[in-house]
C-alpha cells in the first residue's frame, strides 16, 4: 500500500497521503453545489425574519429591563431612607 486516502471531516476534501513519508500527495476540494435565485433569495428572506423575531425579542426585554430597573431603584430609596440614621462603613476601613 503505497498510499491511502482520507476524506476530510471539516470540509470533506479527499486527501491522498504516501504511506511511507506521511506527505500529502494531492488534495481534491468537495465540489460545491451552486444554488438558483430563487433558492437564495427564499434564504435570505428566513435570514430576515429571523433578524425581525431578535429585534422585537430585544425590544420587549429592553422594556421590561426599564421596569425592573426603576423597581429596583425604589426599593433601594426605602432600604436608603430606613438606614439614614446610621453612619456609613466603608469595608476597606475594617482591617
Amino acid at each position: 500500500m503505497d498510499k491511502f486516502t482520507i476524506k476530510c471531516p471539516c470540509c470533506e476534501a479527499n486527501i491522498t497521503i504516501d504511506a511511507q513519508t506521511g506527505a500529502v500527495l494531492s488534495c481534491e476540494e468537495k465540489k460545491k453545489v451552486l444554488g438558483s435565485f430563487e433558492d437564495l433569495k427564499g434564504e435570505l428572506d428566513k435570514q430576515k425574519n429571523l433578524r425581525d423575531q431578535l429585534f422585537a425579542q430585544e425590544m420587549s426585554s429592553v422594556k421590561d429591563r426599564e421596569r425592573l430597573l426603576d423597581e429596583k431603584f425604589k426599593e433601594a430609596m426605602k432600604r436608603a431612607d430606613k438606614d439614614a440614621g446610621t453612619p456609613f462603613r466603608n469595608p476597606l476601613d475594617m482591617d
